[in-house]
């Protein structure tokens, strides 16, 4: 019998050191990125109403609740480019950490912000400021992160290494959801007056792991080259934005091809969670278990379908996952309105888990494949960030807005829908840079 030791190692243990380091370095950053996001939509749907906007009306506590969420993504674009900009120029490592950094101190803040009922008027507006400050550092965060972690890719699984990153997100699902759980599950004047800032105070504890891990980044060794090529002379320097201007097509589509992504798990689970508790009357811990439930599924899924991508091709399985997300939305909703938690916790499932988390897992691997490595971070965060800031950002909103108008969920199928659609159609379109040589190239749709 051959020894067990001189058996090849498979899976994630195939992956070396250097690289896992790699992975582990831009996937806290995503799992902080989705942390801040998640903890805060958590609370806009079941704590901000009563903490930030008191009211007697549920229904408009809800909305300005939401709209401060939606504020948060304005100045996501302009950290895209500002930081885009820093990790082309000077490296995908200098960007990853500063945005951490700054993403750490706004959501720590945040914890730290007394309630309206103590300060009055003060209290939304330091909200609103410090959410807009956590936008334009999460802005930078998507595009070096994909960037450095697909770059130390090897042909035929940049998919799965992109798509490990948003094992970050599942981590991120988990922590927030169960620290809501666990401090809610208790007395409410505790939970609305310090309970649930003690999450929002942990972020400090998470930036200080991240700096650690993202120390020891290194810059893969195709921008190392590239940079080498300026030092001698070879290449002149060029300005990362107009670079990514010069390729419009791909700036156009890869903001309408990450639209589906971004309103997935904002409208399942963010607005989803909100319905339920003001509509159904749900106890929001059945939200935010069911939360905690996606977040592991996330963990586990989200490098599997990163994985089929590279087998059948990013834009066929993007295509599919969009399709997906289209049919499986009203579904979703119908499971949310059957009152019991295994019912709700399916639905979650079936609307975020299945179509969310194979979009999750594939946007940012499609995104680097359109983009040369001097304009590449660029690309990606205008991609990303626009798209979220369009899509993600207000879907919230939006969809509130739609129930109260409609008094029923269908605007809302309808809405999710037509973005799907949107996607579908940008991601036919797209195409990706030339030497692309993974598995995925030969199932390219032309």
């Amino acid at each position: 019998m051959a020894n067990s030791a001189m058996q090849p190692k498979t899976g994630l243990r195939a992956i070396p050191r250097k690289d896992r380091r790699t992975i582990a370095g831009g996937a806290i950053g995503t799992m902080m990125e989705y942390y801040d996001y998640y903890l805060f939509g958590l609370a806009a749907a079941v704590v901000f109403p009563h903490v930030f906007f008191p009211g007697d009306d549920p229904v408009t506590g809800m909305l300005q609740s939401f709209a401060t969420f939606a504020v948060g993504f304005l100045l996501r674009p302009l950290g895209g480019v500002v930081f885009g900009f820093v990790g082309d120029r000077f490296g995908r490592k200098q960007s990853l950490m500063i945005t951490v950094i700054g993403m750490g101190i706004c959501t720590t803040l945040m914890g730290l912000i007394p309630s309206t009922e103590s300060i009055g008027l003060l209290a939304p507006i330091l909200l609103v400021f410090l959410r807009m400050c956590q936008g334009l550092f999460v802005g930078g965060e998507m595009g070096p992160a994909a960037t450095i972690v697909v770059e130390y890719a090897p042909p035929g699984r940049r998919g799965l290494f992109g798509a490990l990153l948003i094992t970050g997100a599942g981590v991120a699902n988990v922590f927030s959801a169960g620290l809501m759980a666990i401090l809610g599950a208790g007395d409410d004047t505790f939970f609305l007056t310090w309970g649930w800032r003690i999450p929002f105070l942990f972020a400090a504890v998470l930036t200080i792991v991240a700096v650690i891990l993202r120390s020891k980044l290194e810059e893969s060794d195709e921008f190392k080259t590239y940079t080498k090529t300026i030092e001698t002379g070879a290449v002149k320097r060029k300005n990362p934005l107009l670079e990514a201007i010069r390729h419009p097509k791909n700036l156009i589509l890869g903001i309408f091809i990450g639209l589906p992504q971004s309103i997935a798990g904002y409208i399942v689970l963010t607005f989803g969670l909100a319905y339920m508790v003001n509509q159904q009357d749900v106890d929001p811990q059945v939200g935010f278990i069911g939360t905690m439930i996606v977040g592991l599924l996330q963990i586990v899924m989200a490098p599997f379908w990163g994985h089929i991508s590279d087998k059948i091709g990013r834009r066929r399985f993007y295509i599919l996952a969009c399709i997906g997300f289209a049919v499986l939305i009203y579904p979703a909703f119908a499971l949310f309105s059957g009152g019991t938690a295994v019912l709700i916790w399916l639905g979650m499932i079936v609307g975020f888990v299945i179509p969310g988390v194979a979009m999750q897992g594939t946007l940012q691997t499609l995104l680097t494949e359109m983009f040369d490595v001097e304009a590449r971070t660029t690309g990606v965060n205008v991609g990303y960030q626009f798209s979220n800031t369009l899509g993600g950002g207000f879907a919230p909103l939006i969809c509130a807005a739609l129930f109260a108008w409609a008094g029923h969920i269908w605007p809302v199928i309808v809405y999710a829908s037509v973005i799907a659609l949107a996607g579908i159609i940008a991601t036919a379109y797209a195409k990706v840079r030339p030497d692309v040589e993974d598995a995925g190239r030969l199932h390219e749709l032309d």
